[in-house]
């Protein structure tokens, strides 16, 4: 029986060097009283090294304004080498470094996270312009084998995701890490989603703002600035599928995820 989990993402912006030491402190003070599932992020790391590599990473908008990565097939395998056999494994290294068992995986690994590739986007070039394009190797989640992770959870373990899926012919698929995060606590229908950022929350006229219904965010949704608009929609999604709250707040503080699970300094999303 699992109780009392919690999903944590963790963004590329405060990954940075590495898990500060207050983020693993505050894992290890929650250990044990709930069950964590971490899930990251890392896409400055990827383009870091693909531009090192000497490939170029292209973004794209979509209508609604959102930025991806435009992932080919040379990508997706640079994508999936940073992710998973980097970024994955130095947070694997750092958690046990404190004592924490944990266990690093992709969406592939078991077929962890399965999602069906998409065949077109359509994107506005710089003119404006809507124009659809080739899908690469971008993916949307359509199912999370929650029993696999139900498994390591029981047995004591923190499972560390990277967000690359498979496809349905068996490619490794970029997803993006909010929505990945929000699929698999939906899967599980988690007490809570962390989304830990570089801000305190969603700021609506330099305002944080502590607390939103899924109707009220879902209404702010089109206001809402590249970025925090990845969160606040993974957020309605994950509620959506069963997630007591959602909440969005800064990594950068003192015990960051404790904090968050208070609701200080942070926007907590739930259905009321």
């Amino acid at each position: 029986m699992i109780d009392m989990v919690i999903v944590v993402k963790v963004g590329g912006s405060i990954l940075g060097e590495g898990v500060s030491s207050s983020i693993l402190q505050d894992i290890k003070s929650i250990f044990g009283k709930r069950q964590m599932i971490i899930i990251h992020g890392g896409g400055d790391e990827v383009t870091r090294i693909s531009e090192k590599l000497g490939k170029t990473q292209v973004f794209v908008v979509s209508p609604e304004g959102i930025r991806s990565r435009y992932t080919d097939k040379e990508t997706a395998a640079l994508y999936t080498m940073v992710m998973v056999g980097k970024i994955n494994k130095e947070i694997v290294a750092a958690l046990q470094s404190v004592g924490l068992p944990s266990i690093g995986l992709s969406g592939v690994d078991g077929a962890l996270i399965r999602a069906a590739r998409k065949k077109k986007l359509i994107i506005v070039d710089d003119r404006g312009r809507k124009k659809i394009i080739d899908g690469g190797y971008t993916g949307k989640i359509n199912r999370v084998n929650s029993e696999l992770l139900s498994t390591f959870l029981e047995k004591g373990y923190v499972p560390v995701i990277s967000p690359v899926a498979l496809s349905e012919e068996h490619e490794f698929l970029n997803v993006d890490g909010d929505r990945a995060a929000a699929y698999v606590a939906g899967s599980l229908k988690a007490d809570a989603a962390v989304f830990l950022t570089d801000v305190n929350g969603l700021l609506v006229e330099n305002k944080v703002v502590p607390k939103l219904s899924m109707n009220e965010a879902k209404a702010l949704l089109s206001t809402i600035g590249y970025g925090m608009e990845k969160k606040v929609l993974a957020c309605i999604e994950a509620v959506s599928m069963g997630v007591k709250e959602c909440i969005i707040a800064s990594g950068t503080t003192e015990n960051p995820i404790s904090s968050a699970l208070n609701h200080m300094n942070c926007t907590v999303i739930s259905v009321e």
